[in-house]
């Protein structure tokens, strides 16, 4: 007599696993691949190449670069910082005053905000075909009433979040991928969010070639004033305006 096939224990066949697995990774591949991209770039040390330190020291030669090929210092500028900020990589504050460095303050603060958008509406798409879909089909009550209040302020909430630097970047841009706010609002209020802050950091910039001159040490502490948190912080309550509104309102 042949022997009886045994089945998986959880009742499913082998095939049906396969299918399962194939369909998960087909799903986390984007949040994988940045998750993979930002482990090398950690491992490897890369850092240590984009530093105030290293700017310094080839500060002549980029400088001579852009002055005889700005359009394309300005092309690999913004791809670059695409690339960072998708990647989520720790070093967007070094760029960003680099930005004012070399480019200076008004092209130095267009560059960033255009390469700082791409780079998060990357992150953005990658965890709403990732998790953010798959999550709020799984939900409960309780993730859909919040994905519910998030979603009729969508563009006051995440301007908020854009305009206070204590939210770490990346965070910001999962967020309202799982809380299923919509790719237009996303883009509109990451661009508007992230212009004063880019103005800032740019016109730091601007003068750290005198730093440089002097011999000091620059810090990117020493950038977030208490000035400048409190214009920050003002701008962050101007945004949540249209909130209070509706509230009273129903009121």
């Amino acid at each position: 007599m042949g022997r009886a096939v045994r089945k998986p224990a959880d009742g499913r066949s082998a095939a049906t696993q396969s299918a399962a697995t194939s369909s998960w990774l087909k799903r986390l591949w984007p949040l994988l691949v940045l998750a993979i991209g930002f482990a090398l770039f950690m491992a490897l040390r890369l850092d240590r190449y984009v530093s105030f330190t290293a700017l310094k020291e080839h500060r002549a030669l980029l400088l001579d670069l852009v002055a005889r090929h700005r359009v394309a210092m300005a092309v690999a500028f913004v791809a670059t910082y695409t690339l960072c900020v998708t990647f989520s990589l720790p070093i967007s504050i070094v760029i960003t005053i680099t930005a004012g460095f070399l480019f200076g303050q008004i092209l130095g603060s267009i560059l960033v905000i255009i390469g700082a958008t791409a780079g998060a509406t990357g992150v953005f798409l990658a965890a709403r075909t990732a998790i953010g879909d798959s999550l709020r089909r799984r939900a409960g009550p309780w993730l859909k009433k919040m994905e519910a209040g998030f979603k009729e302020n969508a563009v006051s909430y995440l301007l908020v979040l854009r305009l206070i630097p204590i939210f770490p970047f990346f965070a910001v841009n999962l967020v309202p991928a799982v809380l299923g706010m919509s790719l237009r609002d996303f883009v509109l209020a990451t661009f508007i969010g992230i212009i004063p802050g880019s103005f800032v950091f740019t016109a730091v910039g601007v003068g750290l070639g005198s730093v440089f001159d002097a011999g000091e040490e620059f810090r990117v502490a020493n950038v977030l004033t208490p000035k400048v948190i409190l214009a920050l912080a003002g701008l962050a309550c101007l945004a949540l305006l249209p909130v209070v509104y509706k509230k009273l309102k129903r009121r």
